[in-house]
């Protein structure tokens, strides 16, 4: 993926129909939990909280969702903003609680303690590459240290007895692709699945995610599954991703917030062949209304507005409301502005040449993480 791109899901999921298929063995556990599907919802900061999942989960699809990622040793120390961070409920569920750190007993700690929390899963943060995370030897800075990150992530398996999972990327960089090698030990000492992204550190998000490398990931290991994640936004792309790696799932991001609904159509997809019609406009107009009370609900209604803020121009993506209303949804207030602004828009209707396959530009940062 370039910097910013325009994906045309119409065009793509078209030609997917088109083609012969097979139904293959779609079932994936990690360990002895059993996921309803093999289609994951990746962690995005400041995204995919307790709210965003719920509404997503109400669609159908989804196999597994992952809370944001939390410092081990603030998850300890039980503050305020890291206990939002992990919130998870029982109609969330099955759900990864994220934690990166770089000290053994810390991370163990914070994963016994998780599981009495309530966790399905612990996942190891190795992908995260900003310098936030990795300047104290956590995310990808752990893909440096081969000898002390698999004798962490050991101790972290032994220390529960819910599935510990492994999030990381290809390598530090295009000199470094460590992640086979990170696999295959990983392996060894008990991880439930590896989840890679198929980018370096220092690429960030900028050029395309390398395939090979993920294939080269899931042929390193025996029996664990490897989850493939990056540029997933279309029926196409998912299916490109599991036929040239073999990859046991799918793991997807920024294309979740543009299409919430694709989870749900990636099933219908491998289940018949056929991943159905897109959400009209009404829909997705019900979609970002159910996100946002269900914000409210959960940490009040001002809380709700300012967090909003950063999800209306994903939702304005797609909807094309027009300039003042997503202005005044980009500086949103309250709940009583919120639902005046979706009757607007649901008044107004979609405007002229909408189509509900289309897939907007996504906007990533740019250029090499070094460079951020």
């Amino acid at each position: 993926m370039n910097d910013e791109s325009t994906v045309t899901c119409q065009d793509q999921d078209a030609d997917v129909s088109k083609r012969p298929w097979t139904r293959s063995d779609t079932t994936l556990s990690l360990g002895r939990l059993a996921l309803p599907s093999r289609f994951f919802l990746s962690p995005l900061a400041g995204y995919t909280n307790l709210a965003y999942r719920r509404a997503v989960r109400e669609l159908g699809g989804l196999g597994l969702a992952t809370t944001d990622l939390v410092n081990a040793r603030a998850l300890l120390r039980k503050s305020r903003q890291t206990m939002e961070l992990i919130a998870i409920a029982d109609d969330d569920r099955p759900v990864a609680i994220q934690i990166y750190g770089n000290v053994a007993q810390e991370m163990c700690e914070a994963a016994q303690w998780l599981e009495v929390f309530g966790a399905d899963v612990i996942d190891i943060n190795m992908g995260c590459p900003v310098h936030k995370v990795t300047k104290g030897g956590g995310g990808s800075a752990m893909m440096c240290d081969v000898v002390n990150t698999v004798d962490l992530v050991a101790r972290v398996v032994a220390s529960v007895t819910i599935p510990v999972t492994v999030k990381m990327r290809l390598g530090w960089d295009d000199a470094n692709l460590s992640a086979p090698g990170f696999a295959r030990e990983f392996e060894k000492v008990g991880v439930a699945a590896v989840i890679i992204h198929g980018r370096t550190r220092e690429q960030g998000f900028s050029g395309t995610v390398n395939i090979d490398g993920i294939r080269q990931v899931v042929e390193a290991v025996d029996k664990i599954p490897v989850i493939g994640n990056g540029d997933v936004r279309t029926i196409a792309d998912a299916e490109r991703m599991l036929q040239i790696t073999g990859c046991a799932g799918i793991s997807i991001g920024r294309g979740a917030l543009l299409n919430p609904w694709i989870f749900h159509q990636l099933v219908r997809w491998e289940t018949t062949g056929d991943p159905g019609p897109a959400a009209d406009y009404n829909a997705r107009l019900d979609f970002m209304a159910r996100h946002f009370h269900y914000l409210v609900k959960e940490r009040g209604e001002r809380f709700a507005s300012l967090n909003y803020r950063k999800f209306a121009s994903w939702y304005c993506k797609s909807l094309k409301p027009g300039k003042l209303i997503q202005q005044r949804l980009v500086m949103l207030e309250n709940m009583e502005e919120f639902d005046d602004l979706v009757k607007q828009i649901r008044d107004q209707g979609p405007p002229q040449h909408w189509q509900a396959n289309r897939q907007p530009e996504i906007s990533v940062p740019k250029g090499p993480i070094a460079h951020w």
